[in-house]
């Protein structure tokens, strides 16, 4: 079984997304972000459940598509999965994703 780890940038996007749904209704916006808070849960017994995100084309680096939202996270060694990024998937990834090294 993995170890899903969000980082305090994945986080930070999930508050934002909240955030923003929430001009319109609380409701919504706390329903979205549970939903894809949770949508992580499967790569505890599934880990490669995400496809490989195309823009790195690296195979740890991988996402879950959600409704409109990208969860991009990273498989280090099979055991451990870091949550990186949720991104609206209009948007272009950029230079957001800040994998993790061993350093």
């Amino acid at each position: 079984m993995a170890q899903v780890i969000w980082t305090g940038s994945a986080l930070q996007d999930l508050t934002d997304i909240g955030e923003y749904i929430s001009k319109d209704s609380e409701k919504y916006a706390e329903i979205t972000v549970s939903q894809l808070f949770s949508s992580t849960d499967i790569l505890e017994d599934h880990p490669k459940a995400g496809k490989v995100v195309p823009e790195f084309e690296i195979e740890s680096i991988r996402e879950l598509i959600r409704g409109n939202y990208r969860i991009v996270y990273q498989l280090i060694e099979g055991h451990t999965i870091y949550v990186l990024a949720v991104h609206h998937g209009a948007r272009l990834l950029g230079n957001i994703i800040h994998p993790i090294t061993d350093e």
